[in-house]
């Protein structure tokens, strides 16, 4: 059953339907909540609460990227939780990877498919820095960050997820980039040579 299909069936109230969109887009809700807060309780709390305010608002759904409305109810659900914290996650993280599994928060071109050990304790430091520099991001900029760069959003997906003009993000993203590229700029030089030699030729 196509999408646009399973979408009416939700509005009818039809929970199975919706379940079925649960999941087709609970990974990138879920790694999208992970990457706003660094830390898995506060993302899978944020990810469940999204969902169930989508299938309760899912009649004010009028068309355009599914996903980006979502993503923009994940997001929206994220910020409504730092508000209340009164708080920005700032605190050093680690990969998360406590059987084996894949990091939920690897970056896409840090990927190595065939590392020896010190490569592979290298990649894990590159990533633990390039997460701290996310993370030490404000928020309005870390979520684009995370929708354009990470996700792979176009800028009008981006606009439409966050509620905010074309050139809002598109300033939004540059001022973003260039903090990101400064964060790292200072924490690679305190590395290895064999480490930044890996994250300059990515």
């Amino acid at each position: 059953m196509d999408e646009q299909k399973l979408i009416e069936l939700s509005q009818r109230g039809q929970l199975e339907s919706f379940n079925q969109l649960v999941l087709t887009y609970q990974e990138i809700v879920y790694n999208t909540a992970y990457r706003i807060f660094g830390e898995a309780p506060p993302a899978e709390d944020a990810t469940q609460i999204a969902f169930i305010k989508a299938y309760q608002n899912i009649k004010q759904y009028r068309g355009g990227s599914f996903k980006a409305w979502l993503l923009r109810t994940v997001t929206n659900t994220c910020y409504d939780e730092l508000r209340r914290q009164k708080r920005r996650p700032t605190t050093p993280l680690e990969p998360v990877n406590p059987e084996g599994e894949e990091d939920t928060l690897s970056p896409a071109w840090l990927a190595d498919s065939s590392p020896t050990p010190e490569e592979a304790l290298e990649k894990k430091e590159l990533e633990r820095i390039v997460q701290n520099c996310i993370q030490s991001l404000p928020d309005e900029f870390r979520v684009i960050v995370i929708l354009v760069d990470m996700q792979d959003f176009n800028y009008q997906e981006a606009a439409e997820t966050i509620g905010k003009p074309l050139g809002t993000v598109k300033s939004r993203l540059a001022r973003a980039r260039l903090r990101l590229k400064d964060c790292l700029d200072s924490r690679l030089e305190r590395i290895s040579p064999g480490e930044r030699l890996i994250s300059e030729s990515t």
